[in-house]
């Protein structure tokens, strides 16, 4: 009759010839991997990254501090290289700017223009006193700064849909393709008056 036996096992992980044997047979579990090699390599990894990137974001003028310290040849294809990526930046920029909206140029200037970019309108509040218009208006400055390539309109609710109800100011209108695509009203969604560029 085969009874088990009860093998004692000191420590699962140590490396004996008799614990190679359990292993092999399946009474014990086989030994996790080191984790040593992936941590050297992620090291490896994370220099060779900051390697590269350590000249991101530096503009001109920093660039130029660093050529004592850098390869001649290095900075120079830099260089180029940033050069090309502003060149592209500057071209997809047609707008960067809020554009203020009259309602009988309204047609021409955004559901036609956006059949070549996509058009976001801020339909503002007209009191002073409404802080989430007031700070869409803020963002949407800065937004039209970032994203040159999309069209950003603002006119006062009120006058672009007479009657427009003061509560639902702001509310942001995306158009494309001369169709309104996207309604959002009051900035509840982006956590109020909390919103933020994000």
């Amino acid at each position: 009759m085969d009874v088990p036996v009860n093998v004692p096992i000191d420590d699962p992980n140590a490396d004996t010839e008799w614990n190679d044997i359990l292993r092999k047979h399946g009474v014990i579990p086989e030994k996790p991997p080191s984790p040593t090699p992936m941590i050297e390599e992620a090291i490896r990894e994370g220099r060779r990254l900051a390697h590269e990137n350590r000249l991101e974001g530096k503009g001109l003028d920093e660039l130029d501090e660093l050529e004592d310290e850098e390869d001649e040849e290095f900075l120079q294809r830099y260089r180029k290289q940033r050069l090309a990526e502003l060149s592209a930046i500057a071209k997809a920029s047609l707008h960067g700017q809020v554009y203020p909206v009259q309602k009988p140029d309204y047609l021409r200037d955004v559901t036609e223009a956006s059949r070549s970019s996509f058009v976001l309108v801020h339909l503002t509040s007209s009191r002073g006193s409404n802080l989430e218009s007031r700070l869409l208006t803020e963002l949407w400055r800065e937004l039209a700064r970032r994203f040159g390539d999309v069209k950003f309109c603002e006119i006062r609710g009120d006058m672009c849909i007479e009657g427009y109800p003061e509560r639902n100011c702001p509310t942001i209108l995306v158009y494309h393709n001369g169709d309104m695509l996207r309604q959002v009203v009051t900035l509840k969604q982006f956590h109020g008056e909390q919103t933020n560029i994000d």
